[in-house]
């Protein structure tokens, strides 16, 4: 998934991978498909993104900006744009750089960026099982205007990880990183909409037609 994300949550949803979790029903459960079902709606969708970093360790905040493309069924496209320009492509079980003639190079890290990608990719399909195996989630607020609240089931990973919260309303528009040593990482989203037509290269490496 994205690399910043990838960055803070590598290692902690490789420790929880192949582990399987309990399929009880959470408190929101009806908000949560409502919700979910809002996100499914949307087959192809492009946001602005700015993304901040920060950490015990740094002097300051770490920012990035750049634009998501998310094709359901095919994956993302993670571009950042600034401080520099770089592209991932999310597609299923695979994590890929691609550079500007739309060459892919797998991601030695592939399994777990692959993970995190799945997770967000699962959200925006609008379907949650996927990250249920590994997260307790938490629905509240309105349709409107919601919060997931989703917490690690495992307590090797709790130790790690805080909570990931995402918000919006017909579409996502936040992602909250808390992590444990008091460091996070806030996504927000806007300008978010309908991707219209694709670029030759978008398509080629989301293997569209």
């Amino acid at each position: 998934m994205p690399r910043l994300i990838a960055s803070l949550l590598l290692g902690v949803l490789l420790l929880t991978a192949g582990v399987p979790a309990a399929h009880a029903t959470a408190p929101g459960q009806p908000l949560l498909q409502q919700v979910l079902a809002e996100l499914g709606r949307h087959d192809a969708v492009r946001a602005d993104f700015v993304q901040t970093r920060s950490n015990p360790a740094l002097a300051r905040p770490q920012v990035s900006h750049g634009q998501l493309l998310f094709v359901l069924g095919h994956g993302m496209l993670w571009q950042t744009q600034s401080p520099y320009a770089a592209t991932l492509a999310f597609t299923g079980r695979q994590a890929a750089r691609i550079d500007e003639q739309g060459r892919a190079f797998p991601m030695h890290d592939d399994r777990g960026v692959s993970q995190i990608s799945q997770m967000l990719q699962a959200m925006l399909a609008g379907h949650a099982d996927e990250v249920r195996r590994q997260f307790h989630i938490a629905a509240s607020g309105t349709t409107a205007k919601w919060t997931l609240r989703l917490v690690p089931r495992q307590e090797r990973v709790a130790r790690v990880l805080g909570s990931i919260e995402l918000s919006g309303d017909a579409f996502l528009e936040h992602i909250r990183i808390a992590m444990r040593d008091g460091g996070g990482t806030d996504i927000r989203f806007s300008q978010t909409r309908d991707a219209g037509a694709l670029s030759g290269l978008e398509k080629r490496v989301l293997g569209l037609p």
